[in-house]
């Protein structure tokens, strides 16, 4: 085929990440390792948030959504390409990439895979969350993992967010879970919360965002919380277990650890 000939580069990785508007430079360090990671292969970054977009554009910044990047790198003439899912779960955002990445493979002449998202396989959550609860573990201090949920309770990926919840109630008297605005949201839940915390004895309690990059909602949602469970008992945030001040999944090296899996496991299937 005449078209093909102008397919003359090997392998490219875009890293399809969500976005965010405070903690934009952990995407761009995590661009960073992958490349010194695969060495030899070009890496992309594309966003879907179209409000982080916007912001972004605002500053000079040039970054583009998936389809455009995909339509970029296709027109670059790549051979092979590696959508990675920088997403924590397999739910809406994680759902929109499987299917644009199908679209682009009905007319694209490249040979373009996806990965799983982050939080996929049942090994590799049960230890990852084993771990980050053993290194947050403070004495007299309960945890309540907040995660971020989606709306609609028909979405693809919610067996995983369920897994993840139940996990963490089970692997520890002192956790707690709840969500944003998904299943079972802080504001329907806060006072059954409270009044079984205090039924346990709860005296100590800090606030543990499970969000891949906490951005905004770190100052709006999570201090937010600290704040009114600071009422009821002593609270606070979860001081961070990493380099930065504020708690970012992103940052874990158990999380990086599965990104580079992920991306070796496709690239390898591409052949």
């Amino acid at each position: 085929m005449k078209r093909y000939r102008h397919y003359k580069k090997e392998k490219a990785i875009i890293l399809a990440c969500f976005g965010s508007v405070v903690e934009q430079e952990m995407y761009l360090t995590l661009k960073k390792e992958i490349e010194e990671k695969f060495e030899g292969v070009d890496v992309f970054l594309s966003f879907s948030s179209r409000m982080v977009l916007k912001d972004l554009h605002k500053r000079g910044m040039d970054y583009k959504n998936l389809a455009q990047v995909l339509a970029d790198v296709d027109m670059l003439g790549y051979r092979n390409i590696v959508v990675a899912s920088i997403n924590l779960f397999p739910t809406d955002e994680h759902e929109l990439l499987v299917r644009t990445v199908k679209g682009f493979n009905d007319f694209s002449l490249a040979n373009i895979r996806s990965t799983k998202a982050i939080i996929n396989k049942t090994k590799e959550t049960s230890l990852l969350l084993k771990k980050l609860n053993i290194a947050i573990d403070e004495e007299n201090w309960a945890n309540l993992y907040v995660i971020h949920g989606v709306p609609i309770l028909e979405l693809a990926g919610l067996s995983a967010v369920a897994y993840a919840d139940e996990f963490l109630s089970l692997i520890s008297k002192k956790n707690y879970t709840c969500s944003l605005e998904g299943a079972f949201p802080y504001y329907a839940v806060k006072e059954r919360l409270i009044e079984q915390m205090k039924e346990d004895g709860v005296t100590h309690v800090q606030v543990v965002p499970m969000l891949l990059v906490s951005g905004n909602h770190y100052f709006k949602d999570m201090i937010e919380i600290s704040d009114e469970l600071g009422k009821e008992f002593k609270s606070r945030v979860v001081p961070s277990i990493t380099t930065s001040k504020r708690f970012n999944f992103i940052e874990l090296e158990d999380i990086r650890a599965i990104i580079f899996q992920n991306i070796k496991e496709e690239i390898a299937k591409l052949g």
